[in-house]
């Protein structure tokens, strides 16, 4: 009787042990997942969503290798666009560097899949072996884009990305661009944009909310 007694406390301490294990367990991978954000949440953080992300189309541009860069290149990750120059005083790095903080904020595949891509509005001065000095500089993934004029122009308008060369008084000038950060989807699509000025810790919860959202 003693060992039939003996047994049943046993077994139901076993039986609480498993069920705080899967508690605990279930609890640790909540708080591992992004929290979902509702769509004005979103608006809220910075990021302006479409209902229907849009095709951006075919497009032939080259990145800081030398290398062709094109709508393939867009397939099967996120990727952040930002339309700036090397020759920009102020927003370009700012904005760069934010985005290298962004970059070592995510983690595991959320950090793998987010690609940053800066495509110079200022062809003429930023060759590919500028932007190959440029863009790693922030962080070694960091991907320097350029091109023809008339195909950075196209690329822009279809991203809602307005920039204009601006004379200086010297002879020299400047590029006047869009400091907002576009938000391409796993399929290529122009999914949104982050409107500047960027809030990394805001865009960091609202992107790795979005991925979520994407994957599930």
């Amino acid at each position: 009787m003693v060992g039939s007694t003996q047994k049943g406390v046993r077994w139901t301490i076993t039986g609480v042990l498993l069920f705080m294990a899967i508690v605990v367990t279930s609890f640790i991978h909540r708080v591992g997942e992004p929290r979902v954000m509702t769509l004005a949440e979103t608006r809220a953080n910075g990021l302006f969503l479409f209902d229907t992300p849009r095709d951006p189309g075919d497009f032939s541009l080259i990145d800081h290798n030398g290398s062709p860069f094109t709508e393939r290149d867009l397939i099967n990750h996120w990727t952040l666009i930002f339309f700036g120059f090397t020759h920009c005083p102020d927003i370009c790095p700012t904005t760069m560097a934010n985005l290298a903080e962004l970059k070592a904020q995510l983690v595991g595949t959320e950090a793998s899949d987010a690609r940053v891509v800066m495509l110079s509005v200022d062809p003429a001065r930023d060759t590919p072996d500028r932007l190959a000095q440029y863009a790693p500089y922030f962080h070694s993934d960091f991907i320097g884009v350029t091109g023809d004029f008339a195909d950075v122009l196209n690329f822009a308008q279809r991203l809602n990305a307005p920039f204009r060369k601006v004379s200086e008084p010297d002879g020299a000038y400047q590029m006047e661009h869009s400091a907002n950060v576009m938000l391409m989807n796993p399929r290529g699509d122009y999914h949104g944009f982050f409107r500047a000025p960027l809030d990394v810790p805001k865009m960091r919860v609202t992107l790795r909310s979005t991925q979520y959202l994407w994957e599930h």
